[in-house]
């Protein structure tokens, strides 16, 4: 039977968390027929989210929260999760949902194969704004002439790797060697870097369409417009500099 720890990464969600997105992770393991559990870090939220998320965990025992000590980012939540996981795969999500636990179902037939799964939302995404939908094509383009060719779509949240892979991955991404107070979008950038590294060292990935609608609550992250003008910038800066690394030996086993 196959096994499977879902890891998170949880800053200030405490909006999401009241709309009862644990509930639904809970109710679809409860109903499956796999192994599961839940390892949730808390990346010294300021709300409440820390002390909702023990609340529920004391309810419901597949789940586990740790706790930094000093601010990771995502990469450093998803990270800490990761390295505290027992089943042979990773489930990385995001806690909004906005891509349902239920799409798990479409990644089962490619998991003997791959060593990676990852969700693609498509070009046309619910939920989006017109700005994001009219850009998300542009940067595709750009994305995919400079790196990862054949990925449609490297950020969505819904990834699942082999535990032992996203161990041998994640000390060697960038991030960790040069974030030393991260903030920001640029923090949930590491998505890039983590499947080109992948795609260098020969783990086969494998792209499956999920449904995405933006189901973000939380208030953290300041309004749609300014911060895709900030996120796009990044997101360019992101692809060249793992362009600037691949050529500079960077990746290299």
């Amino acid at each position: 039977m196959t096994s499977i720890s879902i890891v998170m990464s949880c800053y200030n969600e405490e909006n999401n968390l009241k709309r009862g997105v644990l509930s639904e992770l809970n109710d679809y393991i409860s109903r499956s027929n796999l192994n599961w559990e839940v390892v949730i870090t808390n990346d010294l939220s300021t709300d409440k989210s820390y002390e909702l998320l023990l609340s529920f965990a004391k309810k419901n025992k597949s789940f586990r929260i740790l706790n930094l000590e000093k601010k990771g980012g995502k990469p450093g939540g998803i990270w800490n999760s990761i390295q505290a996981a027992k089943y042979p795969y990773v489930l990385m999500t995001d806690i909004d949902q906005s891509t349902p636990i239920s799409e798990f179902d479409k990644f089962l037939p490619f998991i003997k194969d791959s060593d990676i799964v990852i969700g693609s939302r498509g070009l046309h995404r619910n939920g989006n704004s017109f700005l994001r939908k009219i850009g998300g094509p542009v940067f595709l383009t750009l994305r995919r002439l400079v790196i990862l060719p054949n990925i449609i779509d490297t950020q969505c949240g819904f990834k699942l790797l082999k535990t032992e892979v996203a161990k041998e991955l994640f000390p060697h991404l960038q991030f960790f060697q040069k974030e030393k107070n991260p903030t920001g979008w640029r923090v949930s950038a590491f998505d890039v870097e983590l499947l080109f590294m992948a795609r260098k060292w020969g783990h086969p990935i494998k792209e499956v369409e999920v449904d995405w609608r933006n189901e973000d609550t939380s208030n953290t992250k300041g309004d749609d417009t300014s911060r895709y003008k900030k996120e796009s910038v990044q997101m360019i800066r992101e692809i060249i500099r793992v362009k600037r690394n691949d050529i500079l030996g960077k990746y290299e086993k």
